[in-house]
């Protein structure tokens, strides 16, 4: 309507002119009232659009409003409610990861299946075994006091069949574990799988100068104490000191004097109670050095918490990184004292001795080690060791993740032992039989594996060892002995 009053205003106007309009303006003008007509009709449909808007708007803030989703509710709504719920859950999880963070947990499982030849053909336990163990670890970092930083470390194990060692500890080898992987609780029975916590204990590192400013510390004072493995703070050995992965034999996983003759005086199970204090020095930081002071429970009844510091076991250690044309070496010289220690006869004496622990890299996939023990005071049934080996990497035939380790060990019997009469239980006929004699020479040790790598969490190692002159007797016969070993581990 106001169109068309608007075209008969124009028209009068026109009509007003002195002369009638020309045929040009009226067609502009019919054109111009045209394009009004077509703005009007579409100002109509966007107020009917900004009004459905308006509603939507409405719809989408009342189902916002509820947490609940409905059928009836905008598209919109739907998908916003659904963002949020992701971002939610996300939120949740970043705080679980937060929560997590700095946890370390490992777990692993190792089953052994060895044969030996040359042992008697009638003893107990038979001259094939089978036996497996399982160890979860988790390593729980606590909030930092100060510029303290501290934390928990537990250990559980659990096994069953205790492999070969039995039966060379009949025969009176000085190396009485050929397979150091072999676990079975203290005390439990044969059909149990027992699970004990072998290790428990908190650490603290302290940077210094005490009070100082952290970043620029390059020194660390760090206390630990509890329940603990000793041989992850003393006599520690890149190449030869993991028996799930490496050599089997317990001479060489670690200093033969200390674990195969018993001189750390672990409970039933293979730990004890400690107190550990060790200073770290990284001004130089390719080449560190350590120096560590041990104070340990041992014996019957020290080692399992009765009378823990009655006859205690002192450990000091002194440790340096060593770079060769950048190849990475530790060094490592040790030395124990126990004031009851146990005799090869079983009398009480006092025990002294000295260590070496060497690990090096000799080219890009060799490592070379070596440890050395000798018994300074006291008398056990050997005296002094040495062992030696390489481990070669697999890159060398195409097999990067593979290994080969190959070792000798050197066990020189004691001066008191060889004075005295030892038994055997092996005669000629390879029946079990006991009878004397008198202990020369040293027994000798050779062990070589190969680890071959399934997956990154599966490997395979056949191993084979060679025991001769066992337990010093130059008439024993020599043992053989095979093995296959499985070991997964996160």
């Amino acid at each position: 309507m106001r169109f068309a009053k608007l075209t008969a205003a124009l028209v009068a106007a026109g009509l007003a002119l002195p002369a009638l309009a020309a045929p040009t303006e009226s067609a502009l003008l019919e054109k111009l009232a045209a394009r009004l007509e077509k703005l009007e009709a579409r100002n109509a449909d966007l107020e009917k659009e900004v009004k459905a808007l308006k509603g939507e708007n409405e719809r989408v803030a009342q189902g916002l409003d509820s947490p609940r989703l409905s059928q009836y509710e905008p598209e919109l709504t739907v998908r916003l409610k659904a963002v949020e719920k992701d971002a939610l859950e996300m939120k949740k999880a970043s705080k679980i990861a937060e929560g997590l963070e700095g946890i370390k947990v490992g777990a692993s499982l190792a089953t052994v299946g060895q044969h030996a030849w040359g042992l008697p053909k009638d003893i107990d336990n038979g001259s094939s075994q089978l036996n497996y163990r399982a160890d979860v670890s988790v390593e729980l970092p606590l909030a930092p006091v100060g510029d303290i930083d501290h934390k928990l470390f537990a250990h559980l194990r659990m096994g069953q069949g205790l492999g070969l060692n039995a039966a060379f500890s009949n025969l009176g080898h000085f190396a009485s574990a050929p397979n150091a992987l072999a676990f079975r609780a203290s005390g439990a029975s044969p059909d149990d799988s027992v699970t004990i916590l072998g290790q428990a204990w908190y650490q603290a590192a302290i940077p210094l100068p005490f009070l100082g400013f952290k970043p620029y510390s390059r020194e660390t004072l760090e206390l630990t104490f509890g329940k603990m493995d000793i041989f992850g703070f003393f006599d520690q050995n890149a190449a030869a000191g993991d028996e799930s992965k490496q050599f089997l034999n317990s001479v060489f996983v670690h200093n033969p004097l200390l674990d195969a003759a018993g001189e750390v005086g672990v409970d039933a199970n293979g730990f004890q109670p400690g107190f550990v204090a060790s200073y770290l020095n990284y001004f130089d930081k390719p080449q560190p050095w350590r120096l560590s002071v041990g104070v340990f429970g041992t014996g019957d009844k020290g080692a399992n918490y009765q009378r823990s510091l009655s006859s205690p076991l002192l450990m000091v250690q002194a440790e340096k990184q060593l770079r060769f044309d950048g190849l990475l070496g530790n060094y490592r010289l040790y030395g124990w004292n126990r004031s009851q220690g146990v005799d090869y006869d079983g009398t009480l004496n006092k025990h002294t001795g000295i260590g070496a622990s060497i690990d090096q890299r000799v080219g890009d996939g060799v490592r070379l080690f070596a440890r050395y023990g000798k018994l300074v005071k006291g008398e056990l049934p050997f005296n002094q060791a040495v062992t030696a080996g390489a481990e070669f990497s697999g890159s060398y035939w195409s097999r990067g993740a593979d290994a080969l380790g190959i070792a000798g060990a050197w066990l020189q019997s004691g001066k008191g032992y060889r004075t005295s009469t030892a038994s055997a239980w092996l005669d000629d006929n390879q029946s079990l039989l006991a009878y004397s004699f008198t202990p020369q020479g040293a027994e000798q040790v050779a062990e070589v594996y190969y680890r071959y790598r399934v997956s990154s969490q599966f490997e395979l190692s056949p191993d084979f060892q060679y025991v001769t002159n066992g337990g010093g007797n130059a008439d024993a016969k020599s043992v053989k002995v095979f093995a296959v070993r499985a070991n997964i581990a996160y």
